[in-house]
């Protein structure tokens, strides 16, 4: 395929999670069910289920800078979501190399905690992720209690502290070019879960009904993996996250036909390729 009509090529920097539900592993599986090509650069290890997190080994920041040099070298990327990176040297290598090669979209899902409570990210690297990620990041996709971290204050917790967070956090990412604000939502109560999407000038909401699951494992990593792969195959901005809202919403209310470990499950990325289960006898 040639010109407009070529597959993208998203690439997911972030963590392994072995069950699936998260990380680079639930990155690829939603862009491939996208139509895009996923690549991926591993930041980080986990030993990790549905029920919780034992244990993290971060992956030394010289031989990620590798991965990523030695990736961009050889393959065109369209589109890079920026995961879970763990520590401030991988946060480094990272925006170094992409300062480096200047992919179009850089889609920062500044991942803190997984849905079982354990920390993701070292409390000390907060302050890298601020400071050389947001710079670079196209789109940032921060949930309600991570825009608190970045923001150094509460998470908000009505509609109206999350319109003043969007201002500060877009505040935060660099003047030049089109820059967006994707505050997510889903941990205000509530019938609907709205989302935030602002560009330091528009202030889009985009509602949905909430979905009675527990199994929401990996939905920050689905939906920041989902934006990457739309971004290139999208007329702008709001027309890839309403795609890829919508896209995390269906994977949402088939969640349950999976039936993945006893904690939290994860969404179904691949809704939509896959059979409807037939009842069991």
């Amino acid at each position: 395929m040639t010109g407009s009509a070529r597959i993208p090529t998203a690439l997911t920097i972030a963590g392994v999670d072995p069950s699936g539900g998260a990380g680079v592993l639930a990155d690829v599986k939603t862009m491939s069910a996208l139509g895009a090509y996923a690549c991926a650069v591993i930041a980080a290890l986990t030993a990790q289920n549905t029920r919780s997190v034992t244990g993290v080994f971060g992956v030394p920041a010289d031989f990620v800078r590798q991965q990523i040099d030695t990736l961009f070298a050889d393959v065109r990327i369209d589109a890079v979501k920026i995961g879970m990176v763990g520590q401030a040297p991988v946060i480094g290598a990272v925006a170094d190399g992409l300062i480096a090669w200047q992919p179009a979209h850089v889609v920062v899902d500044p991942v803190m905690i997984a849905k079982s409570g354990d920390a993701l990210l070292e409390r000390a690297a907060v302050g890298a992720l601020r400071e050389r990620l947001l710079p670079i990041a196209t789109l940032l996709t921060p949930n309600l209690p991570e825009a608190g971290v970045l923001l150094e204050s509460r998470a908000p917790d009505t509609i109206r502290e999350m319109r003043r967070a969007a201002e500060r956090l877009r505040e935060m990412l660099a003047h030049t070019g089109p820059r967006w604000v994707y505050l997510k939502g889903g941990h205000l109560p509530g019938g609907d879960a709205t989302d935030l999407l602002f560009d330091g000038d528009r202030m889009l909401e985009l509602a949905a009904p909430r979905i009675d699951t527990r199994n929401t494992h990996g939905t920050g990593c689905t939906l920041s993996a989902a934006l990457a792969a739309l971004l290139p195959q999208s007329a702008d901005v709001p027309a890839a996250a309403r795609r890829a809202k919508a896209y995390l919403g269906a994977a949402i209310a088939a969640a349950d036909a999976l039936a993945i470990g006893h904690g939290h499950g994860p969404v179904h990325h691949f809704h939509a390729l896959w059979p409807v289960p037939m009842p069991a006898a």
